[in-house]
């Protein structure tokens, strides 16, 4: 089955220790639908300005990515993120947001996407989340990541969208942000109680937890030797893990999503290993289905 991906088109400008990559191209929603786009038929929504290189159009549709839902404002500024990383690769700290032609996007769902069966509402303002969905027809599956900045700002948008989705995706501390919850185990219910029947905690490279009716599920990360750039990596692996899902034409909803976690957690593992999709559009699915048997060793007990 198809996956709808929704969230921001950007230009990141990534500055590490070692290296310094201006413009590449970024965002939720980039990340998110290539990822997804080793699995299954992915569908892409997002918008872009005048100044978007036609090359990263080009290196969408060479990933299988629909590009009939993206918009493009040629009087307009891409959304543009710059960021430094520490040595550790693990704090980073934000030099410049230009929201562009992001800032006032009001998307509309084309007709030919309304009936997808999987949306994933990648990181975006939950207004515009909200808003896709008010569009879609009956979605099967729908997935939503979201960061601190939205429970900070927009937190009672936040909470409308729990009631309307299947599953969430966010991070420890934003999971203790939410609920107020020092616990990110003890955590879990309270965010259940929002609406999500399914709750994924990422955990960066110590990987990650599904929270659902069936009971915990503890995934690792794919353990890698060197980090080059994690941008990304977490949008990375929610597309992977959605593509995979939708994918799946047999078994439980509880065992697809687990084995749809370590698939993401292995794309997430490629995105970390170059800047921007560098080495994750270089990547085959026999590389991939390669580190999934080997984290599938490394986990097994």
């Amino acid at each position: 089955m198809s996956v709808l991906v929704v969230g921001t088109t950007a230009l990141d400008s990534i500055k590490t220790p070692k290296r310094e990559n201006p413009r590449l191209l970024g965002g939720s929603a980039s990340h998110a639908a290539i990822a997804s786009s080793f699995f299954s038929p992915t569908k892409l929504m997002g918008v872009v300005g005048g100044d978007f290189p036609a090359k990263y159009i080009a290196l969408y549709k060479k990933h299988d990515v629909c590009t009939g839902g993206l918009e493009h404002v040629k009087a307009g500024k891409t959304f543009h993120w710059s960021g430094e990383y520490e040595v550790n690769m693990n704090n980073r700290r934000t030099i410049e947001t230009v929201l562009g032609v992001i800032e006032h996007w009001q998307p509309s769902v084309p007709v030919e996407y309304e009936t997808t069966p999987y949306v994933l509402l990648a990181n975006i303002a939950p207004q515009i989340q909200n808003h896709v969905l008010d569009q879609m027809a009956r979605p099967k599956f729908v997935v939503a990541d979201t960061m601190d900045l939205w429970l900070n700002i927009a937190l009672e948008e936040v909470l409308r969208l729990l009631k309307r989705i299947d599953c969430l995706v966010l991070n420890d501390s934003e999971a203790r942000q939410l609920t107020e919850e020092d616990n990110t185990v003890a955590a879990l219910p309270k965010i259940h109680k929002m609406g999500p029947r399914y709750v994924i905690i990422k955990k960066g490279e110590h990987g990650s937890i599904l929270s659902s009716p069936k009971g915990l599920f503890v995934a690792p990360a794919y353990p890698l030797r060197k980090v080059v750039d994690p941008t990304g990596a977490g949008d990375s692996f929610v597309g992977g893990m959605m593509g995979f899902l939708a994918s799946q034409r047999t078994g439980s909803v509880d065992r697809n999503l687990r084995r749809a976690i370590i698939h993401g957690a292995v794309v997430a593992s490629f995105c970390c290993e170059g800047f921007g999709v560098a080495v994750t559009t270089k990547t085959t699915r026999a590389q991939i289905a390669a580190r999934v048997r080997e984290l599938e060793k490394v986990a097994g007990f």
